[in-house]
């Protein structure tokens, strides 16, 4: 398991446990420190994992807003405990984390393969619709985002990629062909 998709699921175990317990109980940062050290051995992405759960948590009402008017047969409250804090979980990698970071495709689907693992049979689905819609709500953010096996502008990972005097050549060179064309 990649140690990114590792310490969110140490953030949705956290995030589930401080629901469960109605948001009270032991102290977060300990909660979180605890999960670490038990689900995450040898993993040093602890401030990643601190990151996400003490942002849901600052965000939890907006988050639940949002999902609630993405989804308003479903309330929060009637929203199993894991798959809202899997929503509200990829919700804010969706809306308030550095797309650089996480662009939002990764940040929905992350969620997803979090629903599979911890979810119901139909959990990846719900997420997947709920994440979706807020996704096409924000206005696709990085939506030509480049797919796996590609680098920047399309090239194939593998692929050398032209420095920055080559390019520049390169669009020199493209511009002159279509003065050319438009001259002729």
């Amino acid at each position: 398991m990649a140690s990114r998709h590792l310490a969110r699921s140490i953030a949705m175990q956290t995030l589930y446990e401080w629901d469960f317990c109605g948001g009270e109980g032991a102290d977060i940062n300990e909660r979180i420190q605890r999960n670490f050290d038990e689900f995450g051995p040898g993993l040093e992405n602890y401030d990643f994992v601190e990151s996400l759960v003490l942002g849901v948590l600052k965000r939890r009402e907006k988050l639940d807003a949002i999902i609630e008017k993405t989804a308003p047969e479903w309330p929060i409250a009637q929203v199993a405990m894991v798959g809202r804090n899997i929503l509200r979980l990829g919700g804010f990698e969706l809306l308030f984390s550095d797309r650089d970071a996480v662009p939002p495709k990764v940040a929905i689907n992350e969620a997803i393969e979090l629903a599979k693992s911890f979810g119901g049979e139909t959990s990846g689905r719900f997420v997947n619709g709920v994440l979706g819609t807020i996704y096409r709500e924000i206005g696709e953010p990085m939506k030509d985002y480049p797919k796996r096996g590609e680098g920047e502008d399309g090239a194939d990972v593998g692929e050398e990629m032209p420095s920055e005097e080559e390019a520049k050549a390169e669009a020199t060179e493209e511009e002159t062909k279509e003065t050319n064309e438009e001259t002729s």
